[in-house]
């Protein structure tokens, strides 16, 4: 499999310079972009945004404002929900992208939900990773314990078992290969020798301060918008963020979308799972 990608980038309205990951080439399909999580960057989608592409898929994969090669924010107020979306539209702007398939892991497809929102005819079709309408408090209360902790380790297994420890639950089949592959997925080589998270801890900031920084208060009618694209609603078994009653209610409101549980895993599948792929060239091939 090719994983070549060509490193790009993009202004947002406020200066900053934003960096994307370009596979494969333009065609008549429209591309799919891949959003990653809160403490996430581009490298989230290492595997899977090579394998879409060598279907013939345009695949671009941000990393949002403070975070991978992103540029930090000034002011952590900006590390909201809002300025997400309009930097994303910021990159369709100067892609010329009319409409995308959008694969959105947690505050990925939050993003998505309120873009379909503003302006539904931009999605082409839709994946949402583990996220719904509806944050469980079990979930974001998880997120508020390590999110922007600042940490930073010796060694690459150092990470690993540091990783292991916070989210060891979420993953129960991961072997330490598996931990390895997620640090170096999340985390850098700094200057000093050590190694830590590639974002800006001032990400937590909004959070911390306030419950709906997370998320705004009622999503519903934004997943609604999205209810009568090509669809697909995946979870995590073992998921707090997303639970089984939102998760029904879901699929209620939207009847014509797929949707498959990712068995022995939390928040938030890594779509690396064969039953998140096969689920993914399901949507796809709807798309297309």
């Amino acid at each position: 499999m090719d994983t070549s990608f060509t490193d790009r980038h993009w202004q947002s309205a406020d200066g900053l310079t934003l960096h994307f990951r370009e596979y494969g080439t333009a065609g008549d399909r429209p591309p799919v972009i891949c959003l990653h999580g809160l403490t996430r960057n581009a490298r989230d989608f290492d595997n899977l945004a090579p394998y879409i592409a060598g279907q013939g898929w345009r695949v671009l994969v941000p990393s949002m404002r403070g975070r991978g090669d992103s540029d930090y924010a000034e002011e952590s107020d900006s590390y909201a929900l809002a300025t997400y979306v309009e930097d994303l539209l910021a990159l369709l702007a100067q892609e010329g992208i009319d409409s995308f398939v959008s694969i959105g892991t947690s505050m990925g497809g939050l993003m998505t939900m309120l873009l379909a929102h503003e302006q539904p005819e931009r999605i082409a079709g839709a994946v949402l990773n583990d996220i719904g309408p509806v944050l469980e408090t079990a979930g974001l209360d998880t997120i508020k314990t390590y999110v922007g902790q600042g940490r930073s380790f010796p060694t690459w297994m150092h990470a690993a078992r540091a990783l292991e420890e916070v989210h060891g639950p979420s993953f129960p089949a991961f072997d330490i290969q598996a931990w390895i592959a997620m640090a170096k997925r999340t985390m850098t080589l700094c200057n000093n020798g050590r190694i830590s998270f590639d974002y800006d801890m001032k990400i937590a900031d909004p959070i911390l301060a306030s419950p709906e920084a997370a998320a705004p208060v009622d999503l519903w009618p934004a997943f609604e918008a999205l209810k009568d694209k090509p669809l697909l609603l995946l979870r995590g078994e073992l998921s707090t963020l997303l639970s089984e009653r939102s998760f029904a209610d879901m699929q209620k409101i939207a009847p014509d979308a797929d949707s498959a549980v990712i068995p022995r895993v939390g928040h938030a599948p890594t779509l690396d799972e064969p039953e998140a792929r096969a689920a993914i060239d399901r949507l796809l091939a709807r798309v297309a």
